[in-house]
C-alpha cells in the first residue's frame, strides 16, 4: 500500500491508526471511477499486510460532505456499457472495504448519500457528526443500491426500515440514523475526529490477533443459524490460544501492568 493517491490522503495520526480521507471537496468527496480505484488499491494492500495498522478511520475532506454518493458528472452520457464497466471498479472497492481484516470506523464529517452512505456502511461502525444528514436516493435516479445498501442497511436497521428508507429515497437525520442503530456515536462536528480517533487508540491497544478473529467471527456468523456461529467462533477463537498475545495478556493481567499486543 503507497501512501500517495490521486483521490484519497492517507495518515498515520497515532500510533496503529490509518485514517483514509476520501478527498474530492470540490465534488462533495463524490465517487468516480479514480477514487474506486484506489479505495480498492487502499484496502487491498490493508488486507495483503494486516499487521502494519490496528484499525482504520474512513472520512471526508471538509465539513460539507462525507461522500454525496456516485459522480453522476461523470456518469452523464455513459453507454450501458461503460456504466456497467465502471460499476464493476467500485464493486472492487466497496467489497475491499468490507472483507478489510482490521477493524474500520466510519467517521461522517457530512452528508451520505446512496453510494457515500454505502461506503460508511461497509465501515464496522460508524460514528457521526451532528449536522450529518444519510440518504439512499438511487430510487429516485431510476437504479437501486449496487454497493451492498440493500444488505447492509437492512443488516444495520432492519428490514422494514432499510426498506423505507431505499423506497422512499428521502433524506434523514444523524438523530434518526442513532436512533435506528445506523449510527452508533453522534459527535459534535468538532470532537467527530478526537472522538473516532479514540475509539481507534482503544482498539489498537488491544490484541490485533483477536481483534481481526473477533470481526470475522461476527460478519461470518451473522451469515449463518445459531449453531455454527458459534462453531465458526470457536475455530475464531482457537486461533488465538497459541498466540504470544495470548500469553503476554495473561502475563500482563498476574503483574499488574498494561499488556504490550505485538500481533504474534
Amino acid at each position: 500500500m503507497t501512501d500517495t493517491y490521486a483521490t484519497l490522503t492517507i495518515e498515520q495520526p497515532q500510533p496503529g491508526t490509518a485514517l483514509v480521507t476520501l478527498n474530492r471537496p470540490e465534488a462533495a468527496n463524490a465517487l468516480n471511477t479514480r477514487m474506486a480505484l484506489d479505495l480498492h488499491a487502499v484496502f487491498d494492500g490493508l488486507a495483503a499486510e494486516p499487521n502494519r495498522h490496528r484499525c482504520v478511520i474512513v472520512t471526508g475532506a471538509g465539513a460539507r460532505a462525507f461522500c454525496a454518493g456516485g459522480d453522476l458528472k461523470e456518469r452523464n452520457g455513459m453507454t450501458d456499457a461503460r456504466w456497467q464497466d465502471q460499476h464493476l471498479i467500485f464493486e472492487r472497492a466497496i467489497r475491499a472495504i468490507i472483507q478489510c481484516p482490521v477493524p474500520v470506523i466510519a467517521a461522517v464529517n457530512g452528508a451520505a448519500f446512496a453510494g457515500g452512505l454505502e461506503i460508511a456502511l461497509a465501515a464496522d461502525f460508524i460514528y457521526a457528526a451532528g449536522h450529518a444528514r444519510f440518504a439512499m436516493t438511487e430510487v429516485t435516479l431510476g437504479i437501486m443500491p449496487g454497493l451492498g445498501g440493500t444488505q447492509t442497511l437492512a443488516r444495520a436497521a432492519g428490514a422494514r426500515r432499510a426498506k423505507e428508507i431505499i423506497l422512499t429515497g428521502r433524506a434523514f437525520t444523524v438523530r434518526e440514523a442513532h436512533e435506528w442503530g445506523i449510527v452508533n456515536q453522534v459527535c459534535a462536528a468538532g470532537s467527530l475526529m478526537m472522538e473516532a480517533l479514540g475509539t481507534a487508540a482503544t482498539i489498537a491497544a488491544n490484541a490485533p490477533i483477536a481483534a481481526r478473529q473477533i470481526k470475522q467471527s461476527v460478519d461470518r456468523g451473522m451469515n449463518m443459524d445459531l449453531g455454527s456461529g458459534m462453531m465458526f467462533e470457536i475455530e475464531a477463537y482457537n486461533r488465538t490460544v497459541p498466540s504470544e498475545d495470548r500469553r503476554e495478556g495473561i502475563r500482563a493481567f498476574n503483574e499488574k501492568r498494561k499488556p504490550v499486543f505485538r500481533g504474534h
